[in-house]
């Protein structure tokens, strides 16, 4: 079993809004499947499912809190990648204890 929190978690795919640039896009060169971003402008997608009252990621699988997964991981745009990099694992960041919060889980 995993010590990582963030296997157990999902507030984050289940919190934000997702916006990258289009060149992340499989169809432009990157690795992001194309079906899984909305076109927001001619260089700004959104990651589908993101832009709503209630977000969830179109990737994500499992139920906040319990057990959490990103269909797409390896593949991920930018601003996911930048997430996890700023905290490992949500240690101490702001954005991830409010998420947690928002999902009424305690901050890690």
């Amino acid at each position: 079993m995993s010590d990582n929190p963030c296997l157990s978690c999902g507030a984050c795919c289940a919190s934000f809004r997702v916006d990258f640039d289009r060149s992340e896009l499989d169809s432009q060169g990157g690795f992001v499947p194309d079906g899984l971003a909305v076109e927001l402008t001619g260089r700004l997608v959104r990651m589908r499912g993101t832009d709503q009252a209630q977000p969830r990621c179109a990737a994500f699988s499992g139920k906040v809190g319990v057990t959490a997964s990103c269909g797409i991981h390896e593949w991920r745009p930018s601003p996911c990648r930048e997430f996890g990099e700023r905290a490992p694992m949500g240690i101490g960041d702001e954005a991830c204890a409010r998420a947690r919060a928002r999902h009424g889980l305690p901050p890690i």
